[in-house]
């Protein structure tokens, strides 16, 4: 079923745009239709019935009138008119006259009925005279008339100024709407840079009420987010202060101890406490302290690659440019390896620089996630029972770190069937560089 949004543009711009000129252009083709069928056309047919009632009694005059062989007579009227009666030869011939210019039948049609007979009318090719024959006396008669009594010959000067006023208002209309989609444009702009954790210092609310209000609305909202996240923040800076010296003394307790069995499976649970600590407050922080600029994202992932002290080969793009906060980015490959290396036996890394996308995809041949169950991997503190283990150390906010700061970036962290026969990751940013 076609649709009007199947045949119409999708930008704000080029749709303001139409409805703008769709509307100029109908009313346009409308009036010069109706000008040329109605006004036009009548305006000539009243010219062609004054041409038919004078030349009604310039026939009447030359059939009552008796002229001697070879007599001619020309007379001059107002207005450049010239009739000839009892012609035996023409100055121009009828082959060097054109009949088939606009409104012809309709001159001829109120000729015939007025002079009662067939008659010829043709215009000269310069367009400079009009010529009317008829039967007369003893030949033919001709009235020769400037075509501008005939016929309307400014009616394109009205198309004309009706065009240039229409060029006109659309130029005023596209000026109009230029400031109006430049603002909605820059709103865009700057709540994509909100979303990245960005900040446009030049942005100010502008353009309509409506547009305005949006902006206000977008700044009070990245206000609030900001000032809940620095809130989160401070909190579980606390929370790490006041768990890390309880934690601290019973490491040193642990340590004045013998080496037992006990013993040691206590220092393992406080270092997976240390750990889970550390990625609790990785999560509270997300990117702050790590400022954006330009990197090499295939050097970054072959560093993690090489860190992990696992066979973990790395093929596709050399260098892959990238803007972006690298160590925000490196925590994120890193848990999505990490997670790779952890629960499969084999896993591989390829790197795909697109036009527009820089993709890190991580296989491995491990249980996998079923397709239901993989926007649960992303929950915070979640862990799936049936394919990720227990036994195995982690806090469950890897995947979660890892597609917030792919999302922070303007890209995703997207979970697949793997063809190794297990999981698939790909994380996604945009290639700005390019």
């Amino acid at each position: 079923m076609l649709r009007l949004r199947d045949i119409t543009p999708r930008g704000l711009y080029a749709r303001s745009l139409l409805i703008i000129l769709v509307p100029v252009l109908l009313i346009l083709s409308i009036m010069t239709w109706y000008y040329y069928s109605s006004h036009v056309a009548e305006v000539n047919r009243k010219l062609a019935q004054a041409i038919a009632r004078d030349a009604s009694l310039i026939q009447a005059a030359c059939l009552n009138t008796e002229y001697t062989d070879g007599d001619h007579t020309r007379i001059q009227m107002q207005l450049e008119t010239y009739f000839i009666c009892d012609l035996t030869e023409y100055a121009i011939p009828e082959a060097q006259l054109k009949h088939d210019y606009p409104y012809a039948s309709t001159l001829v049609s109120e000729l015939e009925g007025r002079l009662g007979a067939p008659l010829f009318a043709g215009i000269e090719r310069d367009n400079s005279r009009l010529h009317i024959r008829f039967p007369s006396a003893d030949g033919t008669g001709e009235i020769i008339i400037d075509r501008k009594r005939a016929f309307m010959i400014n009616s394109h000067i009205f198309i004309v100024w009706v065009i240039a006023f229409s060029l006109l208002m659309v130029l005023l209309a596209v000026g109009f709407l230029n400031q109006q989609v430049r603002s909605i444009l820059r709103l865009s702009e700057a709540a994509r840079a909100f979303g990245r954790g960005q900040d446009l210092p030049d942005f100010r609310p502008s353009g309509a009420t409506e547009v305005r209000d949006a902006a206000r609305a977008i700044i009070g909202m990245k206000d609030r987010l900001t000032a809940f996240a620095e809130q989160r923040t401070a909190m579980l800076a606390g929370v790490s202060h006041d768990l890390r010296t309880p934690l601290t003394r019973l490491k040193l307790a642990l340590a004045m101890m013998g080496e037992t069995d006990d013993i040691r499976a206590a220092r393992a649970d406080l270092d997976d406490m240390a750990m889970m600590l550390d990625e609790y407050l990785a999560f509270a922080r997300g990117e702050e302290g790590d400022e954006r600029k330009l990197f090499d994202l295939a050097q970054v992932v072959r560093d993690v690659a090489a860190s992990m002290g696992a066979q973990l080969p790395v093929s596709g793009a050399e260098r892959m440019m990238v803007t972006g906060r690298p160590l925000a980015i490196k925590r994120a490959v890193a848990n999505l390896m990490s997670n790779a290396v952890k629960y499969a036996a084999n896993a591989r890394v390829l790197l795909v620089d697109g036009p527009h996308w820089a993709e890190v995809v991580i296989d491995d041949d491990g249980p996998g996630i079923p397709p239901e169950r993989q926007e649960e991997a992303f929950r915070p503190f979640s862990r799936l029972d049936d394919a990720r283990s227990q036994n195995q150390p982690g806090s469950g906010l890897g995947l979660t770190l890892a597609r917030d700061t792919a999302r922070a970036h303007g890209g995703d962290v997207r979970l697949l069937p793997s063809p190794m026969g297990g999981l698939r990751a790909v994380l996604r940013v945009p290639n700005e560089a390019r």
